[in-house]
């Protein structure tokens, strides 16, 4: 397994979630932490969260948990379902991702994404699907 050192430099070149701000707090066999901080940038035009900085955090809480700990990372989504639950509050997003089922070729995820008082902020679930099947 690797060390969270060598999750965050592998993953640090997933640029469009770098630059968001997500970053890697946890990572482990089939499941991960990650988190984002608020700023303007990630605002819509009422002033609340963008749903995509929801999904954007997700989707790579997914990637983290799903591949962290392959030797030659593999998997990729290939459905991912959103619900909204709440309005973010507060100045940090933070997305943990769980395996529900690992098969040979496609392995589901639930991703639970809370603001920082706690709020279940979206439910996530994601099915991935390994490029390099029969591996585990």
């Amino acid at each position: 397994m690797r060390s969270i050192e060598e999750v965050r430099e592998f993953f640090s070149k997933d640029r469009y979630a770098a630059a968001a701000g997500a970053y890697v707090e946890e990572a482990g066999e089939r499941c991960s932490v990650c988190s984002l901080e608020l700023n303007e940038n990630h605002l819509n035009a009422y002033g609340g969260v963008m749903g995509a900085v929801y999904f954007t955090l997700a989707d790579f809480a997914f990637a983290v948990a799903s591949n962290a700990y392959l030797d030659e990372p593999d998997v990729v989504a290939v459905s991912v379902n959103i619900a909204y639950m709440n309005a973010a509050r507060g100045k940090r997003l933070t997305a943990r991702a769980e395996c529900l089922k690992e098969g040979r070729s496609t392995c589901v995820y639930n991703v639970s994404v809370s603001d920082d008082t706690g709020r279940e902020v979206a439910a996530v679930q994601c099915t991935g699907f390994h490029t390099k099947q029969g591996r585990k």
